[in-house]
């Protein structure tokens, strides 16, 4: 796909070029940072040389990507020259026959560390074999530790393809979104960067979705000057109060993503017209002295709180001030009924804070810019992840999951016995907050005392909690403890101890029946144990040796008959002598291969009665959805619905299985089910039914409905043929005199 830029000559290519670059180098001169502007001008020239003649797939000189890399670096991120010489090489030497000793000895020691950290983990964070994306990840989060500006700089790399990823095909912006949107937006937000991690939900969601992207961000212009003429009124009283207080300060309003506006439409099954809070206001003053800034910021709330009085939504007072989030945010939230009686959050900052929150932690901790209390919050994080990656999950994707734990900033604080303050996520348990002591007190923790009451392990600790851990020696972990842990380090600490204890027992298992074989003259080999594993009709080896070990199967003189040397020609068999071979099918070929061309859209189709593709019972998504499909082990199309949290995960771990998929001529009907609501009446039951069954000819396959207090809630299962058939149905539904809501669920 070629872009205007392959109709420029060369001397236009030239200027456009030049003036990229002078663009970012005017940028940097006018930041507070150290004006080293030759080592830069050094860099770009020899990438500019490095990349001569080479284009991406826009069409444009690929020297134009490390440019806007390394502009992002510095403009939107705000890191020095190093990171921006580091983002203009980033590429070299991956794509050149350049090595990391040239650029040490081209730009020392510290670029040429940034540039080998991104060399290894190049290509995305995910690659077609599972295996190798956990490991790219790996590398990406172990980097952070060496020098958290490599990941920064991975971070800038990734918007930029985001902003350009039109020209990629379709079935590349699937993956390339997925695993954005999967990992990069949470660590992104983990980091602090909120304009990058807002811009990367917002871009990923217009590839996943656009034609309901474009939609949202139609109605968000269109109604952008009534909601100013609402923000302005809101703001008059707010404003004369600053005013009067001498402040200098800046009071606007920042509308809400299109991602964030659709998620919550999904979330709540509203339309546009009924997401009422689409912006929040901010209030960000200038502060000369840094240690006033709490003190003013509780001012501007008492000042808020005399332009509104008794209209504080006081559950929803937040104190990011004094206590910042874990990514560094720091901010004064209130929520105030505004005279359209709608809430409007307000977030009150200084400058300071505002420019922390907008550029990120990160870029400050590494520099020892902040306070301590931000320094030792990331820090903490970083060393919470490094301790996930000394006991990586075994399977890849459970281990993207755990990591994918341990990005987001919801966050609870509690206290130990003694005082000592920690930062848990939201919903953590007694058990959590047991592994994330050490792993020795989870794997022996049997209750816990909140604010001096007992409580079991699985219990939820609230916000200011004070909780103590008991334990015993003769405790040992349990397989159903996971479903009580929230953490990632405590997911990752807890498998590690049932694999340490299943391995033990495992280990005892196998003594013990190699001692018995011996002793009744067998060979332990693989057939053997086949033999015991059919006619037990275990899961495999390592199940039967674990059930000997734990003395669920004895071993005795009647299983003497069931390891007979025989021959066996069974799939099983044949299976366990080669685990790795390919399944055949009848015609010989393996059944791993498939005919399926994942950069053509692929047509879902439904002939007599037989369809190409299976529909995810996950999701259960219907023709008119957004979908995708992943090809399975067998070679067949299994479809998703884009945003299936399944598809997600599938988009990030397994991105070279996907095709772009079309609805054509399914000539088959799907169950849907919708979920109606409203002011109980008699006789709406019957109306409801009419609709369905009689008036729009609905197959209606199940009905629930309950009744109270004068409210009715029912449960509707049908069978349609597409989307648009369910969506007319809620419609009906919603003019049913009595009927507030009327939503397909799945």
């Amino acid at each position: 796909m070629n872009s205007e830029s392959n109709k420029l000559s060369s001397e236009e290519e030239t200027r456009m070029i030049d003036s990229a670059f002078e663009a970012l180098l005017d940028g940097y001169i006018h930041s507070n940072h150290r004006q080293k502007t030759e080592v830069i001008k050094r860099a770009f020239a020899f990438a500019r040389q490095a990349h001569q003649g080479v284009r991406r797939r826009s069409g444009e000189p690929y020297i134009m990507h490390p440019i806007a890399v390394a502009t992002i670096v510095s403009q939107e991120i705000g890191l020095g020259s190093t990171s921006i010489c580091s983002a203009l090489l980033h590429d070299v030497v991956e794509d050149t026959d350049y090595t990391v000793e040239d650029i040490e000895a081209q730009f020392g020691g510290k670029v040429a560390r940034i540039v080998d950290g991104l060399t290894k983990i190049s290509g995305g964070i995910f690659a077609d074999m599972t295996s190798t994306q956990a490991e790219n990840v790996r590398k990406l989060l172990l980097t952070m530790g060496d020098d958290i500006r490599v990941v920064l700089i991975k971070m800038a790399d990734r918007l930029h393809n985001m902003r350009t990823l039109a020209s990629m095909p379709p079935q590349k912006q699937y993956k390339i979104a997925g695993e954005t949107l999967y990992l990069y937006a949470p660590l992104a937000h983990r980091l602090g960067l909120f304009a990058i991690k807002t811009e990367l939900e917002d871009l990923s969601f217009k590839y996943e979705h656009p034609e309901v992207y474009r939609q949202i961000e139609q109605k968000i212009a269109s109604t952008a000057t009534q909601r100013n003429q609402v923000f302005n009124h809101f703001a008059a009283p707010i404003r004369e109060r600053l005013d009067q207080m001498g402040l200098r300060y800046e009071f606007k309003a920042r509308v809400k993503s299109c991602y964030s506006i659709w998620k919550k439409m999904e979330r709540k099954h509203v339309p546009f017209e009924e997401v009422y809070d689409l912006y929040a206001a901010r209030i960000v003053f200038e502060c000369p002295d840094d240690t006033r800034e709490a003190g003013m910021c509780w001012d501007i709330y008492n000042a808020i709180a005399a332009a509104y009085p008794n209209k504080f939504h006081t559950g929803r007072l937040r104190d990011w001030v004094v206590n910042p989030k874990a990514n560094g945010y720091r901010a004064l939230h209130v929520t105030v009924m505004g005279p359209d009686g709608n809430w409007v959050e307000v977030q009150i900052r200084s400058q300071r804070m505002d420019d922390v929150d907008e550029h990120g932690l990160a870029a400050h901790w590494k520099y020892k810019i902040g306070s301590e209390a931000e320094d030792s919050a990331l820090t903490g994080w970083l060393q919470t992840v490094q301790d996930i990656l000394k006991n990586p999950e075994p399977n890849a994707l459970d281990f993207l999951d755990t990591i994918k734990l341990n990005l987001f900033a919801s966050e609870i604080q509690v206290f130990t016995p003694k005082g000592d303050l920690m930062r848990l996520p939201k919903d953590a348990t007694v058990l959590d907050m047991a592994f994330t002591l050490h792993s020795e007190i989870g794997t022996h923790c049997i209750a816990g005392k909140v604010n001096h009451k007992l409580v079991p392990l699985s219990q939820r600790l609230n916000n200011g909690d004070q909780v103590e851990v008991l334990t015993s020696h003769s405790q040992q972990p349990k397989p159903e403890w996971e479903k009580f842990l929230v953490t990632a380090r405590g997911k990752t600490r807890l498998r590690a101890a049932l694999r340490h204890r299943r391995r033990a027992i495992i280990n005892e298992g196998e003594s013990k029946l190699r001692n018995w074989l011996m002793a009744n003259g067998i060979e332990m080999n693989s057939d053997t144990l086949m033999r015991i594993v059919n006619t037990e009709h275990v899961a495999g080896k390592d199940e039967l040796l674990f059930m000997i070990g734990n003395g669920e199967i004895a071993v005795s003189d009647q299983l003497l008959r069931k390891v007979r040397p025989q021959q066996s020609t069974s799939l099983l068999d044949r299976f366990w002598r080669n685990p790795f071979a390919p399944a055949k099918g009848k015609d010989g070929a393996d059944a791993q291969q498939h005919d399926i061309d994942t950069r053509e859209i692929y047509e879902l189709r439904t002939t007599d009665g037989v369809s190409n593709y299976l529909i995810a019972p996950c999701c259960s998504p219907i023709p008119g959805d957004d979908v995708l499909g992943c090809i399975d082990d067998e070679g067949r199309v299994v479809v998703h619905k884009r945003e299936c949290p399944t598809a997600m995960l599938l988009k990030a771990g397994q991105g070279g299985r996907l095709v772009q998929t079309t609805w054509a001529g399914t000539g088959r009907k799907f169950p849907a089910s919708v979920y109606v609501e409203g002011i109980d009446r008699m006789g709406i039951l019957q109306e409801i039914i009419y609709i369905i069954s009689t008036n729009m000819a609905i197959y209606l396959r199940s009905l629930n409905i309950r009744a109270d207090q004068g409210v009715f809630r029912c449960d509707l299962d049908v069978l349609i043929e597409d989307a648009t058939v369910i969506a007319n149905l809620c419609k009906r539904l919603k003019k049913v005199k009595g009927v507030g809501t009327a939503v397909r669920i799945n």
